[in-house]
């Protein structure tokens, strides 16, 4: 929301009155004074007039979670445990999660309360590479390496995979990265040379890499520097 438009929200501030205040330099942001009514105020600023709190503003939280197997990336489900399950967090329903892995699949899990901080990691624009550690029921064929590089055409959808990365570790083991997340992704690229995925692990997400510290279905906070490379 704008700064001006948040001010004139207020009981008793009009408009003209919410752009008189910012003009005498009354409204401060995080303890910045700020006279551009355009600026843009979330619910995580603290936003001050006169000295005065008018919004104290709630912190941002990041977890990363070691995702087991069998956990559902819901934020509720009747039948099986969530992830949100396993965080022993106040206020979890303002949670979300950026970037959901499959019922069985394993790995790095972010969890936030900062939705534009997530889109950033998540939307396709973005880029940012996906890696995964892959195993195969057969031998991986090495001409994956090259056709996963050029694009996998996906019928249904009626589109070519992006450019995706395979290095192969040894005969059903590969890591696999993605700049993109389309539903079940990795098991229909490794379903068009009829090779079922029998084991997938999410090892790092852009910049943020799973702690290796972290048992399946521990977690911990983001550091600050992690947070900043989004």
């Amino acid at each position: 929301m704008r700064l001006d438009r948040f001010l004139a929200s207020l009981p008793h501030c009009s408009n003209r009155q919410a752009r008189l205040l910012l003009a005498s330099g009354r409204a401060s942001v995080n303890g910045e004074k700020v006279c551009n009514g355009t600026h843009d105020v979330r619910v995580f600023d603290r936003i001050e007039l006169d000295g005065e709190v008018l919004q104290a503003g709630k912190p941002r939280r990041f977890f990363m979670l070691n995702k087991p197997a069998g956990c559902v990336s819901a934020t509720a489900d009747q039948q099986h445990p969530t992830v949100l399950d396993l965080l022993k967090e106040p206020d979890k329903h303002e949670l979300h999660i950026a970037g959901r892995l499959d019922f069985n699949t394993t790995g790095l899990m972010i969890i936030t309360n900062d939705g534009l901080w997530s889109r950033r990691l998540t939307q396709p624009e973005s880029l940012l590479g996906k890696t995964y550690l892959v195993e195969t029921e057969d031998p991986i064929d090495p001409i994956c390496v090259d056709r996963f590089a050029e694009g996998l055409y996906f019928r249904f959808e009626n589109l070519t995979t992006l450019p995706a990365e395979l290095e192969l570790l040894d005969s059903h083991q590969a890591r696999l990265t993605l700049h993109e997340g389309r539903y079940h992704q990795v098991k229909r690229m490794f379903g068009h040379f009829n090779n079922k995925v029998t084991a997938l692990h999410r090892e790092r997400m852009g910049p943020l890499q799973l702690d290796p510290a972290l048992a399946p279905g521990q977690y911990r906070s983001l550091t600050a520097t992690e947070i900043e490379q989004i």
